[in-house]
């Protein structure tokens, strides 16, 4: 079995566990990942299960890979700005507001979304929980934004730090997404700073992510493992900008 296969046979068990309670959903997850339609139903059923609200939470929350982004951030931080944060595909993950709520730096964190429903409800949720930054400086917003489209929010290398909790891998495993994955990759990096990082949180195998990386982007490709959760190795493939050499 190759890497991917079995990647992508982990991926479609986590899902199914996902969706258990809405069955109807599970064969749309696996194959349409990458429709705005997918992610609307799935917020808006999700929603009306329950009054109260809770986070979903792809792969893992905020804790399991903290140790990979706050250290990140004190290495990029200038007391002068704010450091430009987005969390890419953030769905109802408590992710964004957790770097807000944790960097000792200030951030202006962006969690985007192409859920128009899944923007509101994180920014309802936001509102009534009051959520306090560590740093008073710090800032958070919710926006609905294709992330095939990033330039049409952010300006060339204006991002320190983009984190992408599965959304590529929600893209590589739907039957029309792998295009879009590779173009999502390509707007990172145009709207990065030279001195940027994208961090793609994954369960895919380094054998089969890596040399798509190398395919796909004109960058430096790292590679750190997360750590195993249910029986499921999860790595960070961090792409960083190559310099430009001026001729």
């Amino acid at each position: 079995m190759s890497p991917f296969s079995k990647s992508l046979r982990l991926s479609q068990r986590v899902v199914a566990a996902c969706v258990r309670q809405h069955s109807s959903l599970t064969n749309d997850l696996i194959n349409n990942m990458d429709k705005k339609a997918t992610w609307d139903r799935f917020y808006t059923e999700n929603s009306s299960k329950t009054t109260t609200f809770k986070n979903f939470e792809w792969f893992f929350g905020f804790d399991a890979i903290r140790d990979f982004i706050l250290p990140l951030l004190q290495t990029k931080s200038n007391p002068d700005t704010l450091l430009q944060i987005l969390d890419m595909g953030c769905g109802t993950s408590a992710l964004g507001p957790c770097i807000y709520k944790h960097s000792p730096v200030p951030v202006r964190v962006t969690c985007a979304d192409i859920s128009p429903i899944a923007v509101r409800l994180m920014q309802e949720h936001v509102r009534s929980k009051a959520v306090e930054p560590h740093n008073l400086s710090s800032q958070l917003e919710f926006i609905e934004l294709d992330c095939t489209q990033l330039h049409k929010h952010f300006g060339r290398s204006s991002v320190d730090l983009i984190v992408d909790k599965g959304t590529t891998d929600a893209l590589l495993r739907s039957k029309e997404g792998k295009g879009k994955a590779g173009l999502v990759v390509k707007e990172c990096l145009k709207v990065l700073r030279s001195s940027g990082s994208l961090l793609q949180f994954s369960d895919e195998d380094p054998d089969a992510r890596l040399p798509w990386l190398e395919t796909e982007a004109a960058a430096d490709v790292g590679l750190q493992e997360v750590g195993e959760l249910r029986g499921v190795v999860y790595y960070c493939y961090q792409v960083t900008p190559r310099p430009v050499v001026k001729q």
